[in-house]
């Protein structure tokens, strides 16, 4: 019989998300006529726009010609692509991006996940606490750790609390690790990182020889100009530091998949020999043994979210949600809740009243409000005592929602 990998039995529970699909799935079977309103996974609800709409549709045409038809596409991501995301996410700001330093792909949870291939089996590692549970999951089934304890934790895994007294943001790691995970603004907890923040780590990262691995998901999503959109607004970031971009949430990609990551051509790792060798080389030795690139119409309506209509029509969308980060913020915060986050990130992170734990807190609001959030503990032990709702839905399913958590917790 075939022998399994065993390190996915570490795993100490389903995934996150799915599980908080079957709590709900077992409610609504039992209450048939709830009208749950779902404030937990952070998928998008806004349609395509029309600049990227028409872009993909003129792309099938194209492809329905013969000059205009294209087989497999070059796995890295057309060049049309990569020139205006080096344009427009970086040079806009200053920053210098090649466009051969960007690599599309079906997604930044994708990338983070399949980004620890790249690294030595006993490579350390460090991940802020609450998590991405992907950061931490991928490096369990990968071999990297031990099975994980009472909290949920992971033996071969440095965490690096984050909690009310700390403003949520990890201090840096107090012996050296091969490689750690930041987020900013952070999921699921909505800070962001300061410039003067993100320079400490890029100072420890190259004084200890270690990579950044930077998901960026939201960068959009910040309002407060003074705050970094990149890691590599950082002077020397490029010698330490992958960054994670993604269209799911600016561009509503969430069902189409584009995403790209960074990887400078300065960044380099040791082989066991000691000797330097450029990160991108092994990725995109990766990138073109395990994937075979985004389509060719998907690529095309993501290039359009850059024009002068598609920039418009994106803002509109991430207006819409950040309006409802406020309401979510405000209401919650007028019923007594403490929350944080939802400035500049579309996720609101508040403290579970009367000392409830985070699935407690889920079930009861749940019961009360049918309305559906996700536990902070679903996210690592410093996450329990917290509960994240999250600001992609419906204007009016928002607002109906904070007047039934209101009602029932004010």
């Amino acid at each position: 019989m075939a022998r399994l990998n065993d390190n996915y039995l570490k795993l100490a529970a389903g995934y996150l998300f799915p599980e908080i699909s079957r709590r709900m799935n077992v409610f609504t079977a039992a209450n048939p006529d709830a009208d749950i309103i779902k404030l937990g996974i952070g998928d998008v609800v806004l349609p395509l726009s029309s600049s990227v709409r028409q872009a993909m549709h003129d792309a099938i045409d194209e492809m329905a010609t013969p000059d205009g038809f294209r087989g497999y596409g070059p796995s890295e991501g057309y060049d049309f692509l990569r020139e205006a995301i080096a344009e427009n996410d970086f040079g806009s700001r200053g920053v210098r991006i090649d466009p051969s330093e960007i690599y599309a792909s079906d997604g930044s949870k994708c990338d983070s996940a399949n980004i620890q291939e790249i690294f030595a089996d006993d490579s350390t590692l460090a991940v802020s606490d609450p998590v991405y549970p992907v950061y931490v999951d991928t490096n369990v089934m990968a071999g990297r750790t031990g099975a994980p304890d009472e909290n949920g934790r992971y033996a071969g895994i440095e965490y690096l609390p984050c909690s009310e007294e700390t403003n949520f943001m990890p201090a840096l790691p107090d012996k050296p690790v091969d490689f750690v995970y930041l987020c900013s603004p952070n999921n699921p907890t909505g800070t962001v990182a300061t410039k003067e923040e993100l320079t400490k780590w890029v100072d420890w990262a190259r004084a200890n020889e270690s990579i950044i691995l930077f998901d960026a998901a939201y960068e959009r999503f910040i309002t407060e100009d003074h705050l970094p959109h990149s890691i590599y607004e950082i002077e020397g970031a490029r010698e330490c530091a992958i960054e994670f971009r993604s269209f799911s949430k600016t561009a509503g990609f969430t069902g189409i998949r584009c995403a790209y990551i960074v990887i400078p051509e300065e960044l380099n790792g040791r082989d066991s020999g000691g000797d330097l060798v450029p990160v991108s080389k092994l990725w995109a030795r990766r990138t073109n043994t395990k994937f075979n690139g985004i389509s060719y119409p998907v690529q095309r309506g993501a290039e359009a979210i850059y024009s002068a209509s598609g920039a418009k029509e994106v803002q509109a969308n991430i207006d819409y949600y950040m309006a409802n980060a406020s309401l979510i913020k405000d209401g919650l915060s007028a019923a007594g809740f403490t929350t944080y986050g939802g400035v500049n990130a579309p996720y609101v992170w508040l403290k579970t009243p009367d000392g409830k734990d985070s699935w407690q807190f889920f079930d009861e609001l749940l019961t009360k409000t049918n309305v559906v959030g996700t536990p902070g503990s679903g996210f690592g032990a410093y996450g329990e005592g917290y509960f994240r709702l999250s600001a992609f839905g419906v204007r009016e399913k928002v607002e109906e929602a904070i007047t039934r958590i209101t009602k029932n917790f004010g």
